[in-house]
């Protein structure tokens, strides 16, 4: 059964992936309130059984132009704190949907729609799309851990010559960084992502959730404190394997 909000949408299909939509026309931009909603859908496609990978979609104009520059400009410095807070609730719970995940990127990835684009495994873009940290073009630093995932990803120097000039690149240069793991004509992006989260809806959930984890974990935990947690997560995935798949 599809999940319906004002903003965002999941639709799950059949073959067990699930898509969800931020549809906020013309640029999807992020109020608090989309941003609630997207921690709501996140928290709900991480636990429903029916679902076994994620495609996130702003649909096939744009993906997201990032915060909503009219509401941010009513906020005094208290409510721009909360906003920062729910921003980073969001595509934190994004990070940690427990499955395979897909960014189907159309059109533009600016700001704070490019952080949630980095919050999937994995992005799939169209070969006209425009990138960009483009907070500082309206006197803003970028949050919502897009800075750390975009470090992360392409290095330091190359993230602080992105974020210190704001300018946009396009779709050839951010898969030669690595911002994206596939190229495809603009109207095959949709198809393009759901085949690639396709991929995974037969591998064994608990054992593809603890390697997400364990990953993940990587950037959060410290050595010791992840090797305790990827023997707890090897022993549940041992015990759901053998349950799976009886001698």
């Amino acid at each position: 059964m599809a999940r319906m909000s004002e903003f965002v949408t999941l639709h799950p299909s059949p073959a067990g992936v699930a898509t969800l939509v931020l549809s906020r026309p013309p640029s999807n931009a992020l109020t608090r309130q989309v941003y609630r909603e997207i921690t709501e859908a996140a928290a709900e496609v991480s636990a429903r059984d029916d679902v076994a990978a994620v495609v996130l979609f702003g649909g096939h104009e744009i993906f997201c132009a990032g915060d909503d520059v009219p509401e941010l400009r009513t906020l005094i410095p208290a409510e721009a704190e909360r906003f920062a807070a729910v921003r980073q609730e969001a595509v934190e719970a994004v990070a940690a949907i427990g499955k395979p995940t897909v960014a189907a990127v159309t059109g533009y990835a600016l700001g704070s729609g490019l952080a949630l684009a980095l919050a999937a495994d994995w992005r799939v873009s169209g070969d006209n799309v425009k990138f960009g940290a483009t907070e500082i073009l309206a006197g803003l630093v970028a949050d919502g851990a897009g800075l750390a995932r975009l470090t992360r990803t392409i290095g330091a120097s190359r993230t602080k010559e992105l974020a210190y000039s704001g300018r946009f690149f396009d779709a050839e240069e951010a898969l030669a960084l690595g911002v994206i793991d596939d190229m495809v004509a603009p109207d095959t992006v949709y198809d393009a992502a759901m085949s690639w989260a396709g991929r995974f809806v037969d591998a064994p959930r608990q054992a593809l959730a603890a390697a997400k984890a364990s990953i993940d974990s990587v950037a959060t935990l410290s050595p010791a404190e992840r090797a305790a947690a990827d023997r707890r997560r090897y022993a549940q995935a041992f015990a759901a394997g053998l349950g799976e798949n009886p001698r």
